[in-house]
């Protein structure tokens, strides 16, 4: 079985990086969606 490993956090930072420089307003929603999922992923112990 194939399994590709990508880091999730710079990941997203990257997506978030080039989304909040085309659409700025949506800094606030990213930075609360990114919070939200590392909060969810830490409380699991991802």
């Amino acid at each position: 079985m194939l399994t590709l490993h990508i880091a999730f956090a710079p990941l997203v930072a990257l997506v978030a990086g080039v989304l909040i420089l085309i659409l700025p307003r949506l800094l606030n929603y990213i930075v609360a969606i990114y919070l939200i999922v590392i909060g969810i992923l830490g409380l699991i112990h991802y």
